[in-house]
Formats: C-alpha cells, sequence, structure tokens
C-alpha cells in the first residue's frame, strides 16, 4: 500500500511559507502523493490553487484532491482548472470528486445544496469529454485519474461509471473494507475490466500533549456542523507512531491502495514525525526515494517560521444524458 500525505491547507495558521516547505519535504520523502481538502466557509487556502502553487517545488510527488466538492464549480470551471493543474504538474493530477455536506458551503458559492448529487453525476458524464474539448483545455498531458467519494449505493455505481476508482472518507478499516466491497461489486458488475482503484483518508497529531490537543481542538472545529458526531470524529484521530502503524497495517490487509494521511497540526515536525514511521513498515510500499532524502532536506532548507497552533476506458453511449 502506497501512503500519502495530507497538505495543510485546510488548518487555520497554515502559512504560504510552510506549505512550501511541506510540499518540498513530502516530495522528497517516502510519501507517494500529496493531498487537499475543500471547504469555502473556512480558513483554508483554495485547494486546486494550494496544489498549483506547490506543483513547481516537486518533482516526483502525485498531487490529489480527496476530496474536492465538484458540484461548487460549473462543469466548465472544473474541467479547465483540473485539467491546467495537469498539465502544469506534468500529469500527476489525481482528482478526487465527491458531493459534500456543508450547507453553509453551498449558500456561499450559490449553489443549491438539494440538487448536488445529480449535479455531480451531470459533472461526470461529461468530464472526459470537456477535458479533450481543445478550446476549453490545455492537451498535452492526457487526463487526471479521476476518483468518486461517498457511501451511498449512488456513489459506487458512479465509480463504475465513470471513474478509475474509489475514494473513502475517512474511519476505521473495516468501514473502509466494506465500502470497498461495494466498489468493487459495482464495478464488476458493470463489467468493467480489472479493479477499481481504491484510496482511503485518515488523521494525525504527533508529539506531546499539547500538540495532541491542538489536533484535536481542529477537529471539533472542522467537523463541528456534525454536532455530538464530531466527538466521535475526534476518538479517531492518530496520535502514536504504533497508532498509525496499527492503522496502516489494517488498511493494506482491507486492500486499500493508497491511504492519505491528513495533518492536524501546522508544523513541518508533523510531516517528519510521520516520515520516520513509514520506512519500518512492511504494508507501506515506498516510492523511489527514502525518508534519509526527506532529513536531508530539511537540513539544507533555510530556516522557516513556524505557526503555533487506472487508466482511461472507452466511453459509453448515453453516459452524457444521465442525471
Amino acid at each position: 500500500m502506497r501512503v500519502g500525505v495530507g497538505l495543510p491547507s485546510t488548518v487555520p495558521g497554515a502559512r504560504a511559507d510552510l506549505l512550501r516547505e511541506w510540499a518540498r519535504r513530502a516530495d522528497a520523502g517516502p510519501f507517494a502523493s500529496l493531498a487537499v481538502l475543500d471547504r469555502v466557509v473556512y480558513d483554508s487556502f483554495d485547494p486546486l490553487l494550494a496544489l498549483a502553487a506547490v506543483a513547481p517545488l516537486t518533482s516526483r510527488i502525485r498531487l490529489a484532491t480527496n476530496v474536492l466538492i465538484g458540484p461548487l464549480r460549473s462543469t466548465a470551471q472544473l474541467a479547465k482548472s483540473t485539467a491546467s493543474l495537469h498539465a502544469l504538474s506534468d500529469g500527476r493530477l489525481t482528482l478526487g470528486l465527491a458531493i459534500g455536506a456543508r450547507t453553509e458551503d453551498y449558500a456561499a458559492a450559490e449553489v443549491e445544496h438539494a440538487t448536488r448529487g445529480k449535479r455531480l453525476v451531470e459533472q461526470l458524464a461529461a468530464l472526459r469529454d470537456t477535458w479533450e474539448d481543445a478550446r476549453l483545455c490545455p492537451q498535452p498531458s492526457g487526463q487526471p485519474e479521476l476518483l468518486v467519494g461517498g457511501t451511498t449505493d449512488a456513489v459506487f455505481a458512479r465509480v463504475a461509471r465513470y471513474a478509475d476508482g474509489y475514494v473513502h472518507g475517512g474511519g476505521p478499516p473495516r468501514a473502509f473494507a466494506r465500502a470497498a466491497d461495494k466498489a468493487r461489486a459495482a464495478w464488476l458488475d458493470l463489467g468493467r475490466p480489472g479493479m477499481p482503484a481504491l484510496w482511503g483518508q485518515a488523521y494525525f497529531a504527533l508529539g506531546d500533549e499539547d500538540t495532541i490537543e491542538a489536533g484535536r481542538r481542529y477537529m471539533r472545529d472542522y467537523y463541528a456542523f456534525t454536532g455530538h458526531f464530531a466527538e466521535r470524529i475526534v476518538e479517531g484521530l492518530h496520535t502514536t507512531p504504533q497508532a498509525v502503524a496499527q492503522l496502516l497495517r489494517g488498511y493494506a490487509d482491507a486492500g486499500c491502495d493508497e491511504l492519505v494521511l491528513f495533518p492536524t497540526v501546522p508544523n513541518l515536525a508533523q510531516l517528519d514525525r510521520l516520515a520516520d514511521i513509514l520506512p519500518g513498515l512492511s504494508s507501506v510500499t515506498l516510492p523511489a526515494t527514502s525518508a534519509a532524502s526527506a532529513t536531508d532536506a530539511h537540513n539544507d532548507a533555510p530556516p522557516t517560521a513556524q505557526p503555533s497552533a487506472r487508466g482511461r476506458f472507452p466511453r459509453r453511449e448515453g453516459d452524457r444524458g444521465l442525471g
């Protein structure tokens, strides 16, 4: 299983210099991807602009949205911005899409919340053709890998019909395993060759009790819209190397292809501590670099002030009209 790391672009207090150095070290380290989350009404950076800003500072690592809320954007805007990022990063974008749940983000974007599922299906049906339209999108780098996230039966049908794989929204390995089984079943039912790419995500905060508590505060705030369930989400924060290692083994056993670990504290020490865990794990597939590279990059970098706190498939007749 490959391991990706989140860019702390949605963690309040993260600054531009932190994001840049985080990306450099992630690219030099044992991570397969660098991923972002998507919020409108929050103290955060725009996800696609954040990836575009760090793309020139990286050369190997994939850039991923885990996930982008597709219906907040028009289809043409979504296609053009993601094709542009894919081209600017030399073909390294993995685009995870979902509908999101927060009503305030839809209100701020002036997009109807109730019809977001229908809108996403329309986008998925049109995206590949729009990416191929030279009047709208740059052409030299092919198309991004496309993942779809969510947990309903309709989501798995969307994965099988339109996407290269599935991205799970978090939780213990057993929850991922149930969702992965549904994604595979939908894939086979539609007669797709091979198997869908399967991605997961989780959160971490590594360090002393003050660091861990800062991570918990962020999680409570970020998921406050879920009400009392936010505390259940906070309980899922991974706060020790042993907990992270156990999580990775569990996801690998469940058939996950790539697990992205998102930081909850905007400090470079978090990235270094996570990188130190991975090389000794047999369940993790490391890229053609080493954790030592990340250490070298850290030693060579100028001091940075820290804030506190699957392949293409043939298009089917009628896909464009599904809604």
